[in-house]
């Protein structure tokens, strides 16, 4: 393990760009308030000839009231009402299809964005809590062989604005008592959707800041409600640990060996497995927030159990201090695909080889497989 601490970023710099090919010369999504900081809106309006003050009441109509007709913004003057919408609530994507599943608590929706191109969100509301996976990319570079949203590659990075639409989408839904259980609220984010979060680093950080900002600059989540997933960019897992917002890191390992998961998951060949939970180990330790291993069951490709002692190995050999917490996911099948879900008793004997070295283990719940919801199915199909 290292002792030397992350690189911190110099001011106005991006470092280490892992954009990993995305398509040059698209056009960019509109600008939207949901993109800039509460100054950044003001000095939007006012370099348009609108007065800049409007900008928090616009501001509170979309984070804190939910409001998208733009005929409910009744304090704003309706002479120049279009002109400020336009300016700062731009559409960002158009609802194709939602499905439901779990008796309605379950809600899948097909967006196409600005371009045409098509991303997937899931509002799936609990007893105690609602929680919204969100996409960050329209298709995924990573090319993880066992992942319907892989199979298509990337074809651009998602705006912080299309990101937090998401979540404010699902916000609306849960306010106006559209899913059953009456009006509620979200109150976790998972960037478990389509495409790597990491890989789209700057609009990822720039959604997660819009979901913690306090009403009406934004959401009001708590940070400790986030989670942020990746398959492994070391570099990127190093700058989200000087961010200095608590999330939880969400690795998906999905091996514990390095020659099955350069199968599983190509990104290994720049990363190991040893660089990258090291670089959890040190997320966790920074942070003090534990981390959750993804870890996908495959019938016969990584669910023996002597890889479940293996990944006990590699995971105690940091610590024992409870830095780390393994979420096993039943494969959601992609139709003609050679990966499958592993066997109920296999997953049993997974879960037990791990607690007997003292990690922590679920078997994840998993909701909405007859609605496609693994992400990149129903936009495949599309």
């Amino acid at each position: 393990m290292s002792d030397t601490p992350a690189p911190t970023p110099a001011a106005g710099t991006t470092p280490l760009p892992l954009v990993f090919d995305e398509p040059r010369g698209r056009k960019k999504p509109p600008r939207h308030l949901a993109d800039l900081t509460s100054a950044e809106r003001k000095a939007l309006l006012e370099e348009q000839g609108l007065p800049g003050f409007r900008a928090k009441q616009l501001s509170t109509h979309y984070f804190a009231r939910l409001v998208d007709d733009p005929e409910q913004m009744t304090d704003l003057p309706a002479a120049q009402r279009s002109d400020l919408v336009a300016a700062l609530l731009p559409p960002l994507m158009t609802p194709l299809r939602t499905l439901e599943a779990d008796k309605g608590t379950t809600r899948k929706t097909l967006w196409k964005l600005f371009d045409g191109a098509l991303v997937e969100s899931v509002l799936m509301r609990y007893p105690d809590r609602a929680t919204v996976c969100v996409s960050s990319q329209a298709g995924c570079g990573m090319a993880c062989p066992f992942c319907a949203t892989g199979q298509g590659g990337l074809q651009r990075n998602m705006s912080t604005a299309e990101i937090v639409e998401q979540v404010v989408a699902g916000a609306r839904s849960m306010a106006r008592g559209e899913v059953p259980g009456g009006p509620g609220r979200v109150s976790n984010v998972v960037f478990m959707g389509m495409g790597e979060p990491l890989a789209n680093y700057n609009a990822v950080i720039g959604a997660v800041r819009r979901l913690v900002d306090p009403a009406p600059d934004g959401l009001g989540m708590s940070a400790r409600g986030i989670t942020v997933s990746t398959v492994g960019l070391v570099p990127r897992i190093r700058q989200l640990t000087t961010e200095g917002i608590p999330v939880t890191l969400a690795l998906s390992l999905h091996a514990p060996d390095d020659e099955l998961r350069n199968e599983l998951v190509p990104i290994n060949t720049r990363f190991s497995v040893a660089e990258t939970v090291e670089a959890a180990w040190d997320y966790a330790q920074t942070t003090k927030r534990r981390v959750s291993i993804e870890y996908a069951m495959m019938r016969g490709i990584n669910d023996q159990a002597w890889r479940a002692d293996l990944l006990g190995e590699v995971l105690r050999s940091y610590g024992d201090w409870g830095w780390v917490h393994v979420n096993l996911i039943p494969l959601n099948e992609i139709q003609g695909s050679r990966f499958t879900r592993s066997r109920d008793e296999d997953m049993d004997e997974f879960v037990r080889r791990l607690e007997s070295k003292g990690v922590p283990t679920t078997v994840r719940d998993t909701r909405g497989s007859e609605i496609d919801a693994a992400c990149g199915q129903l936009a495949a199909l599309e």
